[in-house]
Order: C-alpha cells, then sequence, then structure tokens
C-alpha cells in the first residue's frame, strides 16, 4: 500500500471520518488529493492513514478523486474498436455535433428565462419601492425594498444550504478544477444544476452586489455534464448511440463547451464565452474542440437573439432594456490620440493593484465566512441574511447622502426616470430634479453599468457621487461573496471597475479625448485584468458588451498592464479560491525547484502490487482495505522468468470482475474465455454517483480461495517514466496528457519492475516541500528576494 507522510497542512480526526464514510460510500478514491487551506486551524493532531484527501466545497469537507482521462487499452477496449466500422463512426461524430446543439440550445434557454426573471422580480420590486417614494411614504419604501431583498436571500440560502451546498458561490473554480481532472462530488449533478437556476435568481434579485456570469457558467457545465452521461439505465436512456461517451474524456469536452456557453448566455457575447474557456476552463484543447464550442455558443447566441426579438414587442414584461441587451456606447466620432496613452497606463497600473487588493481582501473575508459556514445551516443562513440587511440599508440610504440634480434640458430621455430603469432617477427629489447616486444604487446591476457606459453624459453624476458607489461596489461584493447562495464575481468587477475609471475621466475632464462612458469601459477592463487575470477573452467579452471596436487597442492595452501589475502581488482571484477550497490544481509551469528533484525523490513506498492471475481474496482484501484507483499488474514464474509490469488495472474493473465472479479454479493459466462473459460496456465509465462498492461484493469462502486472470483486464501500455526523470518533466507529461496514474519504474531492475505510482497528490507543492523541509526554506528566501517587504506577495 503506498503512504505518504504527513503534512503540515492536515484534516482533522472528524474530518477524517467524514470522509472514510463518504469514501465508503461513493467509492472515492483519495489519494491525488490535497487538505483544504480553510481548514488550516483545525486540529492537527496525527492520522494514521496521511493519504486522506478532502476538499471544501460549499463549506462542506468532502472526498474528491481524480479523473481518468487516459483511455485504459485493455483487451475489451481493443476488441470494440476494431469491430466499430464506419456508420458506427458517423453515428459517434453525429452524436457528439448533436449534443452540442442541446447544450448550446438548454443553456441559451436557462440564459434567457434566468434573465427574465431576474428583471421582473427585480423590476417590480423596484416599481412598488418608486411608488412608495412618489407618495412620500419613505418608510414604507424602505421595506417594501429591504422585506423582499430579505426573503429573496432567504430563499436562496435555505434551498443551497439543506439541498445542494456544492450550488454556493460562483462555480468557476469547480469547473475549473473539473477540467483540470479533479471531480468533487455533485458539483455537476441534477440537484447541483436545479438549485443554481434557483438560488442565482433569487440571489441576484435581492439586490446583493452578486453577478450572474459564474452561476451561468457552473449552469452552462451541469447540462453538458448531464447530457454527456452516456445514458442512463435508471431512467431507461439506454440507446445504443449514447454508450459512445461513456468516459472521462469525452464528457471533458462536453463541460468545456457548456462552460463556454455559460459565458455567452449570460452576456451575449459568443466569442468572448469562446475565448473565455480556452484561456481560463480548460487545461486541455484541440482543434476538433474548439469547432465544436464555437458552434456551441453560436447555437446560444441565435437562440438569445431570437427572443430578445419577441421582447421587444413587449410580451416580457419588465424585460426589455435590462440583461441580454449590449450596453451601446458606439460613437461614430469616438478618437483618441498619442496624449491618451498615459492616462490609459495609469488606469491600467491602478486597476492591477485595486485588482490585487480586491483579490486579498476577498481570500482573508471568504477564510472567515469558512468558519461561520462549518458551525452549521444556521449560521451560513444567519450570514446571509445579516449580509442582506446591510446591503439593503447602504442601497436605499446612500443616495440621501447625493444632493438633487436639475434635469438637463437635452437629455436623450425621460427626465426624471419614474419606474426601474433609466440614467435620472428620481428618488427623493422634487420634479425636474434626479438623484445621480439613486440612478447608479439603487438599481440592477445591469442597469447601473449600462449608465456608467452612457455615451453622451459627462455631466450627469457628481464626484462625489462617483466615489461613494465605487467604495460600496468594492466593499459590498467582496462581503457578498461567500455566502451560502450562488454568486458571480464577473459582473460586480464590471461594476466596480467601470464606477473607477469613470471616476478617473471626470478627474481629467476636459484634459483627454474619451468621454467619461469610454473611461468607464477601460476602468471595467482594468478591474477585471487585475482580478481575474484573463486578456483576450476580457478583451473580446467588453467589446461585445459595448459594441465599439474603435476602443480594441485600448482595452488590450489597459488588460496587458493591469495584469502585469497585479501579477506581482498574487494570483488570479479563481485560482485563489479554488487553492482555499483545497482543489489540486495543477497549473501549466513547473516550480523551479522541481527541476532539482527527480520523480524518485517524491514517490513513496510501500506499493501494492497485483500478479497477473491473483486470489480473489487477495484482491477483496486490498479494494477493502485501500482506497486507491490503480494497481500495477507483474508477471513472475511460471508466466515469466523475470517480474515485468504488464500493466495497470482500474479499481472499478477489477469490482466488475469480482461481481461476475470470473474465476478460475487453479493459479494455472488456461484459455481466456472472459470475451464471453464481459463486454467493452461492463468497463465504460459509470454517471456520476453509480459506481459499484466493493462493500457490495460477497463472495464465499470457496470463492475467495479461487483465482482471476487480470490480463485482459489490465491497460497493457500505462505511461511510465524511469525512476530519473525530472519532477518538472514528469508534471509536464502528467498535465498534458491528462493522468491519473503515471507509473516509476527503476533504471536498474532491483526486483522489482515497479517504484511506485505518481498521482496528482504527488505534484502538489505542499506535499513535495514536506518531503523536502530545506526546499521549501530555500523557497521563501528566493521569494524574499523576489518580493521585498513593500511588495511581499499576499
Amino acid at each position: 500500500m503506498k503512504t505518504q507522510p504527513p503534512t503540515e497542512k492536515m484534516a482533522t480526526a472528524a474530518a477524517f471520518e467524514n470522509l472514510n464514510t463518504a469514501g465508503v460510500e461513493g467509492g472515492q478514491d483519495p489519494e491525488s488529493l490535497t487538505v483544504p487551506l480553510l481548514s488550516h486551524q483545525r486540529s492537527r493532531s496525527s492520522i494514521s492513514n496521511s493519504t486522506s484527501q478532502v476538499a471544501l466545497v460549499g463549506a462542506d469537507v468532502c472526498p474528491i478523486e481524480s479523473l481518468d482521462y487516459e483511455i485504459a487499452e485493455n483487451d475489451f477496449f481493443k476488441e470494440d474498436w476494431r469491430t466499430r466500422g464506419r456508420n458506427q463512426m458517423i453515428q459517434y461524430i453525429f452524436m457528439k455535433w448533436s449534443l452540442c446543439f442541446l447544450i448550446g440550445l438548454i443553456v441559451g434557454l436557462i440564459g434567457f428565462l434566468n434573465n427574465l426573471a431576474v428583471e421582473n422580480i427585480a423590476g417590480t420590486k423596484f416599481v412598488v419601492t418608486s411608488n412608495m417614494m412618489l407618495a412620500n411614504k419613505f418608510g414604507m419604501a424602505f421595506l417594501s425594498f429591504s422585506i423582499p431583498n430579505l426573503v429573496l436571500t432567504l430563499f436562496a440560502s435555505i434551498v443551497t444550504a439543506t439541498v445542494a451546498p456544492v450550488a454556493a458561490g460562483s462555480g468557476i473554480p469547480e469547473v475549473k478544477a473539473y477540467l483540470n481532472g479533479v471531480d468533487a462530488p455533485g458539483i455537476l449533478s441534477f440537484r447541483t444544476l436545479v438549485i443554481k437556476i434557483i438560488g442565482s435568481i433569487s440571489a441576484v434579485s435581492s439586490s446583493l452586489l452578486v453577478g450572474k456570469a459564474g452561476p451561468m457558467v457552473h449552469t452552462g457545465a451541469c447540462v453538458a455534464s448531464l447530457l454527456g452521461q452516456g445514458g442512463s439505465k435508471k431512467y431507461g436512456l439506454t440507446w445504443k448511440w449514447l454508450r459512445f461517451f461513456k468516459n472521462d474524456r469525452d464528457r471533458r469536452d462536453f463541460v468545456t463547451c457548456g462552460s463556454a456557453a455559460g459565458i455567452a448566455a449570460a452576456f451575449r457575447a459568443p466569442v468572448g464565452g469562446l475565448l473565455f474557456a480556452i484561456e481560463e476552463m480548460a487545461s486541455w484543447w484541440r482543434s476538433a474542440l474548439l469547432w465544436r464550442a464555437f458552434f456551441t455558443t453560436a447555437i446560444v447566441a441565435i437562440l438569445l437573439r431570437a427572443f430578445i426579438d419577441i421582447c421587444k414587442s413587449g410580451k416580457c414584461g419588465l424585460f426589455g432594456t435590462g440583461g441580454l441587451i449590449m450596453y451601446d456606447v458606439y460613437s461614430a466620432d469616438a478618437s483618441y490620440h498619442l496624449a491618451d496613452v498615459p492616462l490609459v497606463l495609469l488606469l491600467g497600473v491602478v486597476g492591477g493593484i485595486l485588482g490585487s487588493l480586491y483579490n486579498f481582501l476577498l481570500d482573508k473575508v471568504l477564510r472567515i465566512y469558512n468558519f461561520i459556514n462549518e458551525k452549521g445551516i444556521a449560521p451560513k443562513i444567519f450570514l446571509a441574511c445579516t449580509i442582506s440587511i446591510l446591503t439593503s440599508c447602504l442601497l436605499f440610504g446612500l443616495p440621501w447622502l447625493a444632493s438633487c440634480r436639475p434635469c438637463p434640458s437635452d437629455a436623450s430621455e425621460a427626465c426624471p426616470t419614474i419606474g426601474r430603469s433609466g440614467n435620472y432617477k428620481k428618488f427623493q427629489c422634487a420634479p425636474g430634479y434626479y438623484n445621480d447616486l439613486a440612478s447608479l444604487i439603487f438599481n440592477t446591476n445591469d442597469d447601473a453599468i449600462r449608465n456608467l457606459f452612457s455615451k453622451d453624459t459627462d455631466k450627469e453624476f457628481q464626484h462625489s457621487s462617483m466615489l461613494i458607489f465605487f467604495v460600496t461596489c468594492f466593499s459590498l461584493s467582496v462581503l457578498s461573496y461567500g455566502i451560502v447562495a450562488p454568486a458571480g464575481l464577473f459582473v460586480p468587477a464590471i461594476v466596480t471597475g467601470a464606477s473607477y475609471g469613470r471616476f478617473v475621466g471626470m478627474l481629467v475632464g476636459s484634459h483627454s479625448n474619451l468621454n467619461h462612458g469610454l473611461y468607464a469601459v477601460l476602468g471595467a477592463a482594468s478591474f477585471l485584468g487585475g482580478s481575474m487575470r484573463m486578456t483576450v477573452s476580457l478583451c473580446v467579452i467588453i467589446l461585445e458588451l459595448t459594441n465599439n471596436l474603435l476602443l480594441l487597442p485600448m482595452i488590450m492595452l489597459v488588460l496587458l498592464i493591469s495584469k502585469t501589475v497585479a501579477d506581482a502581488f498574487n494570483g488570479n482571484i479563481y485560482d485563489l479560491i479554488m487553492k482555499a477550497k483545497g482543489f489540486p490544481y495543477l497549473e501549466t509551469h513547473v516550480e523551479p525547484y522541481m527541476r532539482q528533484l527527480t520523480v524518485g525523490d517524491v514517490v513513496t513506498a510501500p506499493l501494492q502490487l497485483f500478479h497477473g492471475i491473483e486470489k480473489a481474496g487477495n484482491v477483496v482484501h486490498v479494494l477493502r482495505t485501500t482506497r486507491h484507483n490503480g494497481f500495477p499488474v507483474i508477471d513472475e514464474n511460471p508466466l515469466s522468468e523475470t517480474p515485468i509490469l504488464y500493466g495497470l488495472i482500474l479499481r472499478a474493473h477489477l469490482i466488475t470482475l469480482l461481481k461476475k465472479k470470473a474465476f478460475l479454479p487453479t493459479p494455472n493459466p488456461t484459455v481466456n474465455d472472459a470475451f464471453s462473459q464481459f463486454s467493452a460496456v461492463d468497463f465504460a465509465k459509470r454517471g456520476s454517483g453509480n459506481g459499484d462498492k466493493i462493500e457490495d461484493i460477497e463472495l464465499s469462502e470457496e470463492e475467495m480461495e479461487m483465482y482471476v486472470d487480470l490480463h485482459p483486464f489490465a491497460n497493457a501500455s500505462p505511461y511510465t517514466v524511469v525512476e530519473t526523470m525530472s519532477l518538472a518533466k514528469a508534471l509536464i507529461l502528467f498535465r498534458e496528457v491528462g493522468l491519473r496514474h503515471l507509473l516509476v519504474i527503476p533504471k536498474i531492475s532491483n526486483g522489482s519492475p515497479v517504484m511506485g505510482i505518481l498521482t496528482r497528490h504527488d505534484f502538489m507543492p505542499e506535499h513535495i516541500l514536506a518531503l523536502n523541509p530545506l526546499l521549501a526554506r530555500s523557497r521563501w528566501k528566493r521569494l524574499r528576494i523576489r518580493f521585498p517587504p513593500s511588495l511581499k506577495p499576499f
């Protein structure tokens, strides 16, 4: 059995008990995962089995496992591919494109209904509150605003905490980890999908400063995962064509398309959604996947365009000028000169600093919230309600600090605005006057962004109002994320960055050729770049949002500057959240110290092996006493003169073999009739949560003394590396191929053909540095040299 030395960040005994219970129930393999950093203050008492791996998902500790993106090429897989004809290959390709079409169709429909519900629920609330304000019933107006907010937040938090805690938060870190090869239980289940949709509508409608983009990405991934399950015996979906996708590799492709469709549905940005999936989400890509993801987002865009045309006729209630409609800041005479470049550079620098500060504060707040959420469901709900009450008080109270302004004579719309949306909110002002702060803060996020991005509104807002709005958005977006409800970060970051950019434009005034709306666009880009550290996808998303190609050079410049500045302080927000939740994400780059180590330095022993012909009782014992997913199969006398590595066999395949009791009476090789007992379908990957368990296998004493021939069931071509290979080189291979197991073989035979197995856990810095404390100290010294005390990384 492979064991690991204890590390500093170790789960508590209670967490370990939970892991054992959940692992036994779900057949999880914890060997390749890490302990959540958010739990670092728990008891660090010694735990006998230090290979236990847990993560924090929805503030609940749960076991997680790696995904098998490598195809197990056993005899049944090879026979299945040999018997596939031209018609079956056409069926496979046709079904892939058909499922991509369905993903785009369903995600686009969900995105539209999501926006339709939010605009009508929030719109009704604002209309009622505005009517109370017009009647000078300010107390009733506050109650009409705050009570619905509290009820909506309470509903979102209750359904999330009790039904699907994994639906809390953005969902982007979970999907990103899944595409990297990490699977936490329930993150893509049907229950999570339903709660993600309902909870997101409630949370966004409650005026919390949370977004819809992250939950839509998670929603798209859930839809794609469910469609890509390869059928279901439980629901009678056993069509032969669906069986092609009973593997993690095809499901990964579908989830990638689903995440791209999510962004496309949230912002009506099909190309931006595609690039977002490439740049931020996917750890593995190829040209065929690019075409399918592009097709999926195109379906989303076409569907949304059709629904928007319907809503323009007034058939969608209060929807029509909110959600999904482009923020049209296009200006044919928008021009900029060399003199504007220093100001854009300044926007990028400050945006990078603000973005890194935002990430730092959010990381700290999430750790604090975790300690509250760990106390149980009641504290989770209480925290959410507290944030809702605070938000309602600020959004309703702060506009009273702003002075009323006379309506401009050349206003492009009605002034003051009576109702929900518009640039000139009346609030408490007299007829002919409007409250500029209320136009931003007492509104939906979409309308606030539209007001900030609007052209020809340079004289609409006061400096004090814009500063108050920026501080409020920055603070509330940090406090609102982390409650037990679906909540995105994209839209809050856009609102915060746009207010900062508009404030800079107001300070610059006539010294620049850019109007204030364009400064708001550049400010949003700089803050997004500083927080999320994306460039290409953000650039295209902003262009699709604003319909202004003339700003392309400036947006590119500000994104590059803000990302470069922010990278000097900390990582992007999604990586920080993944690290805090304990997801063992494999980065694209390797740490310098990994080039000083070989795989032999980190692989640990002893290693559990199986012989080519093994006693059934030994197989059962090993499966019941370990949680490992893969085991090397070796041949010795009389099958081989010297011990040789035959292949690798998976836990799920061993359980399938034991379940059908394919036993031999003696250990002597015989004519194999495995193909008469099994087929390739028996070894296909089951749907989420449908795996068989070793605890369900019951064998008699006579059967335990019989033998099983593992040769037909083992992957005869597993990936192997020599013990002298550098750890950095092995990590690149492990990540690029999408492996779960990497066998290490000795350079000089020492009696055993295998030294050990490298899993995801073995490449985690915490594990490596725990094995090599001297490297940890030298690494910190290098960091101190690179980052002086004033710029120490957060």
